[in-house]
C-alpha cells in the first residue's frame, strides 16, 4: 500500500513538475485518465493541507475533485470546510461549495453558498460572516456576494445586511475591513450624538496611511443645532530616534447658537506640534558626541477654551484648562555635565491681550555633576541658569542664579551616626529693559549673594525578627544664615518684597528671593517589612523650628502608610498649625482591592487661615475635597464602575459624577455610563462654567466596530450654567 501511494504521488510531481502536489489515501483506483482515492485521503498542495473521504482526479484537466467532510488549511491561519471542493492544478484555480472559513488571527468565520479561488483571491458567493459563536450568533453580517485576500487580509461584503439576533438593524450595499492589525487608509468607527441644545451629531475619523513613516487622521464634525468643523492629525516618524504629531483643528458656530448662547467666539481654532529627537546634535550637525541629546517642542495655540471642548465628544478624553502653554526644549548631557535652553510662551484665554503676560525666552542651563574630594568626604555641584523673562510691555529682565553646594560628610561612632555640613552658596543678578522711569532703585540693575549652612545629624538602626524587619531613622538639621550682601533693585526691594502682607504685584513680581532664616528641623521615621520583603508600614514625623523674634514652630507633619491587609492599604498626610491650633492640611486616603471590588476613597482638607480683610475669597483659602471611585468586576462579562468628586466648601466649583456598567463577550460589548462634569467657556463677559451631562453608549462588535475608551453614541442631557 505504501508502495502504491509512494508511485502515486511520484507520478502527479511527474506531470505537473513545478507544482508539489501529494496525495494520500487508503485505497486507490485508476481507470483510464480518471484516479480515484478513499479512505482518509490527505494532499498537500500550495501550503495547503487538506482532508476529505473520497478524492477523483483527472490526469488530462488536472482538476482535483475531494468529496464529503472537506476540511483545509494554511499555515495554521484559517480552516475551509465543505462538502465539495475543487482544485484546477492547471490554472491554480480552486473551489469550495459550500463554503466556511475559520480567520485564526481575529477569530472571523465567513459562511458561504460558494466559493472560487485563485492564489489569494477568495470570490464567496451568498454567505453569513461573524465574530461569535456559530451556534446562534448575536450578531451577523449576511451579504449576497463577497471577496478576500488572505494576503492582505482585506474582505469586502456587498449588500451587507447586519443582524442583531434576527433583527436587521443595518444595510450598506459595501462594507470593507481587514481582518489584522495592519495600517492601512479608510474609514475609522463613527461616533453619533444627540443634544437638544446642539442638535445630532455625527463624527467621520479618515485615516490615511500611503506610507510607514507617516499617518493623517482627518475627523470631521457637524452639530446639526450648532454647527461644523474639522480637526485632523498628522504623525510622522522622520528617524530612528524622532517623531511628531501635527493637530489643526477648525469649528464655526452656527449664528443663532453663537448669539443664543452668548459666546465670546463664533470661529474656534487653534494647533498643536509635538516633535522629540533623541539625538539631534549628532544627527543634524554630522557630531560624533558621546553624551546624549534632546530636542522636545510642545507649541500650540488657540482662539479659546471651546476649541479643547469641542475637539472630542468624549469628555473624558479631553482636559479643559484657561492657559496655554508652548514650549521647546533643548539639551545635551554628558557624564560630567549638562546644557539646556528652554522656551517658555504662557497665553491666558481669559484675557483679550497677553501683551503684560511674562515669558520665559529662554532659559540657559549649565549643570556640573556631583564631585567628590578628600576621600569621597566632600560633595559639591555647581548649577546656573539665566532666565529672560520677556513681556511686549512694561518692564522685562534678565536674571541669572548661581548655586554651589558644598558638604562636608562623615561617620561618628563607629558608624552609628551620619554628620554633615552643607554651605549652599547662591548668587542672582537681574538686569532691567523698559520704558519705565528707574525711580530710586525700584528697577536698579544688582544683585543678591548670600549663603545658608546646615548642620545635619542622622541615624539608622534595623532589627530583624521572625516574621518582619523594623528599620527606624533618627535626625535633626540645623540651618542659619551666613554672608548676605545686596545692590540695587534688591536692596530697595528687600525689606517691603519680603513681608507678605505687603506685597505688591507689580513692584514685586521680579523679586523670587527666598528670605534667610535660622531653622531647625526633627523628624522621625520608620519601616516595617514583612518576611518577603514587603513593605507594610511606612511613617515619617517632622517638625520645624524658625528662630527670629523669638521660636516659632512650623507645621508639624505626620506621614503614615500602612499596608493594612494584602487588599486594604490607607495613606494619611496631616500639617497641624501650633498657632492656629488647627490643622492646616489633612489628606487621606483608603483603597480596597479584592473580591473584583476596587475602591478607593480619599479627602483632602487645606486651611491657609487668612483673616477677613484679605483679598483672597474663601473657596481660594480653604478647601475640602472629597473624591471615591468604585469599580466592580462581577464575572469575565460583567462590570461596574461608579466616581463622584464634591468640593463641600463650593459645590458648584469642582463636582464630578460617573456611574456606568459593561458587559462583554467574546464577540461583542455593551455598556451605558452616565457622566456630569463642570467645564470652563469663554463669554462675551469673561470666563463661564457649564455643567455638562452626558449619557454614553458602549456597542462593540468584534472585530469590525470596537469602541475601546469612545462611547459609540453619546446623549447629551441640557447644560447649567453655573456661575464663579
Amino acid at each position: 500500500m505504501y508502495k502504491l501511494l509512494f508511485l502515486f504521488s511520484l507520478t502527479f510531481l511527474n506531470i505537473f513538475a513545478n507544482e508539489k502536489v501529494e496525495i494520500y489515501a487508503s485505497k486507490v483506483e485508476t481507470k483510464g485518465a480518471i484516479v480515484n482515492a478513499s479512505g482518509d485521503v490527505a494532499v498537500v498542495y500550495q501550503g495547503y493541507y487538506l482532508s476529505a473521504l473520497k478524492a477523483i482526479y483527472n490526469k488530462e484537466t488536472g482538476e482535483l475533485e475531494l468529496i464529503d467532510n472537506v476540511r483545509a488549511n494554511q499555515g495554521g491561519e484559517y480552516k475551509l470546510l465543505g462538502n465539495h471542493a475543487k482544485l484546477n492544478i492547471k490554472n491554480k484555480e480552486k473551489s469550495f461549495q459550500p463554503f466556511y472559513m475559520l480567520e485564526k488571527e481575529s477569530k472571523v468565520w465567513i459562511s458561504g453558498d460558494s466559493c472560487k479561488a485563485k492564489d489569494n483571491d477568495f470570490n464567496i458567493e451568498s454567505g453569513v460572516v461573524s465574530g461569535c459563536n456559530p451556534n446562534n450568533p448575536l450578531w451577523k453580517i449576511e451579504f449576497s456576494s463577497s471577496d478576500y485576500n488572505s494576503e492582505s487580509k482585506w474582505l469586502n461584503l456587498y449588500n451587507a445586511r447586519l443582524y442583531i439576533y434576527d433583527i436587521p438593524v443595518f444595510y450598506t450595499p459595501w462594507f470593507g475591513y481587514p481582518l489584522d492589525k495592519t495600517r492601512r487608509t479608510g474609514l475609522l468607527k463613527p461616533t453619533f450624538g444627540y443634544s437638544s441644545e446642539e442638535g445630532f451629531l455625527y463624527q467621520q475619523p479618515i485615516y490615511v496611511a500611503e506610507q510607514d513613516w507617516w499617518d493623517l487622521e482627518l475627523n470631521p464634525q457637524i452639530r446639526t443645532n450648532r454647527g461644523k468643523g474639522i480637526y485632523s492629525t498628522a504623525r510622522f516618524t522622520d528617524s530612528a530616534v524622532s517623531k511628531g504629531e501635527l493637530t489643526i483643528g477648525y469649528f464655526k458656530e452656527n449664528d443663532d447658537y453663537y448669539t443664543k448662547n452668548n459666546l465670546a467666539k463664533q470661529i474656534h481654532n487653534g494647533f498643536d506640534f509635538e516633535y522629540e529627537n533623541n539625538d539631534f546634535l549628532n544627527q543634524w550637525m554630522g557630531l560624533n558626541l558621546d553624551g546624549q541629546s534632546g530636542l522636545y517642542v510642545d507649541v500650540g495655540d488657540m482662539s479659546d477654551v471651546d476649541y479643547i471642548n469641542l475637539s472630542d465628544n468624549n469628555t473624558l478624553n479631553i482636559s479643559t484648562a484657561t492657559q496655554v502653554l508652548s514650549r521647546i526644549n533643548l539639551f545635551y548631557n554628558s557624564e560630567d555635565d549638562y546644557f539646556g535652553t528652554y522656551l517658555k510662551y504662557y497665553k491666558d484665554l481669559t484675557v483679550d491681550s497677553n501683551a503684560d503676560t511674562i515669558q520665559q525666552l529662554p532659559t540657559l542651563h549649565y549643570h556640573h555633576y556631583l564631585e567628590t574630594l578628600l576621600d569621597d568626604h566632600v560633595l559639591y555641584n555647581i548649577d546656573i541658569q539665566a532666565n529672560n523673562k520677556y513681556r511686549e510691555i512694561n518692564k522685562k529682565v534678565t536674571q541669572t542664579n548661581i548655586n554651589i553646594p558644598i558638604s562636608v560628610h562623615t561617620s561618628l561612632l563607629d558608624e552609628y551616626l551620619d554628620a554633615t555640613f552643607t554651605t549652599n552658596l547662591y548668587m542672582q543678578h537681574s538686569t532691567f529693559r523698559g520704558s519705565e522711569v528707574i525711580s530710586s532703585g525700584k528697577y536698579e540693575n544688582g544683585y543678591t549673594l548670600k549663603n545658608d549652612n546646615t548642620i545635619d545629624i542622622s541615624t539608622q538602626l534595623t532589627k530583624a525578627y521572625d516574621d518582619f524587619s523594623h528599620v527606624i531613622s533618627f535626625g535633626s538639621s540645623y540651618t542659619f544664615e551666613g554672608a548676605d550682601k545686596s545692590t540695587g533693585f534688591y536692596e530697595y526691594n528687600k525689606e517691603y518684597c519680603s513681608v507678605a502682607a505687603n506685597v505688591d504685584t507689580s513692584r514685586c513680581e521680579f523679586y523670587n528671593i527666598t528670605e534667610s532664616r535660622r531653622e531647625s528641623q526633627a523628624y522621625f521615621s520608620q519601616y516595617i517589612y514583612d518576611a518577603l520583603g514587603t513593605q507594610i508600614v511606612y511613617h515619617r514625623l517632622g517638625q520645624s523650628i524658625t528662630y527670629g523674634n523669638g521660636k516659632t514652630l512650623g507645621d508639624l507633619e505626620n506621614e503614615l502608610e500602612y499596608r493594612i491587609t494584602k487588599n486594604i492599604n490607607f495613606y494619611n498626610n496631616m500639617f497641624y498649625n501650633h498657632e492656629q491650633k488647627q490643622f492646616s492640611k489633612i489628606y487621606h486616603k483608603i483603597s480596597y482591592n479584592d473580591y473584583g471590588f476596587n475602591i478607593s476613597l480619599s479627602h483632602l482638607y487645606k486651611d491657609s487661615f487668612l483673616d477677613e480683610s484679605s483679598s483672597v475669597s474663601y473657596v481660594e483659602a480653604h478647601t475640602s475635597y472629597l473624591k471615591t471611585a468604585v469599580r466592580y468586576t462581577y464575572d469575565s462579562h460583567y462590570k461596574f464602575n461608579a466616581a463622584y468628586s464634591y468640593d463641600i466648601d463650593d459645590s458648584s466649583a469642582a463636582r464630578k459624577k460617573e456611574l456606568g456598567f459593561l458587559y462583554t463577550k467574546r464577540c461583542w460589548d455593551f455598556g451605558i455610563r452616565y457622566v456630569e462634569d463642570l467645564r470652563p467657556v469663554l463669554l462675551t463677559d469673561g470666563i463661564g462654567s457649564l455643567r455638562e451631562k452626558y449619557i454614553y453608549f458602549t456597542i462593540s462588535l468584534r472585530p469590525f466596530m470596537e469602541s475601546g475608551n469612545n462611547p459609540f453614541f453619546a446623549f447629551k442631557l441640557p447644560d447649567s450654567e453655573e456661575s464663579n
